[in-house]
């Protein structure tokens, strides 16, 4: 019997043990993502979740050793916009090829966790 998914629920990236706090500024106050209640018995484990669109980020604590290409892509429909906030937050950018159809580009948080943002090109009428 074949898998049946349904949706994604989550995405969960990594932060450093201990640094909640400095997370929480950048995802909530920064991205302005709103935190939501973890299960009491994951608490223990550190991190926080956090509500995006309609699924969840999942921000966990590990021991983080060099880069990866992990990442998550989340489409949106204001990409200049949200480039040109992010910059002016001081956050860092970076430009990705083109996809065909597709602009986007990504951008990094304090931990050098790379999210990716796109946007659909619209058809020119």
């Amino acid at each position: 019997m074949p898998i049946n998914f349904k949706k994604i629920n989550h995405v969960q990236i990594c932060i450093p043990i201990g640094e909640e706090e400095k997370g929480r500024e950048f995802y909530c106050e920064i991205l302005g993502l709103k935190e939501i209640e973890k299960p009491e018995n994951l608490k223990k484990n550190g991190g926080f979740w956090l509500e995006i669109a309609d699924i969840q980020l999942h921000i966990g604590t590990e021991i983080i050793e060099g880069k990866s290409k992990r990442h998550p892509a989340f489409e949106i429909d204001n990409l200049s916009a949200a480039k040109e906030y992010l910059t002016k937050k001081g956050v860092t950018i970076k430009e990705d090829d083109k996809i065909p159809g597709i602009n986007r580009f990504s951008f990094f948080d304090y931990w050098n966790n790379r999210i990716e943002l796109m946007e659909k090109e619209r058809p020119v009428q």
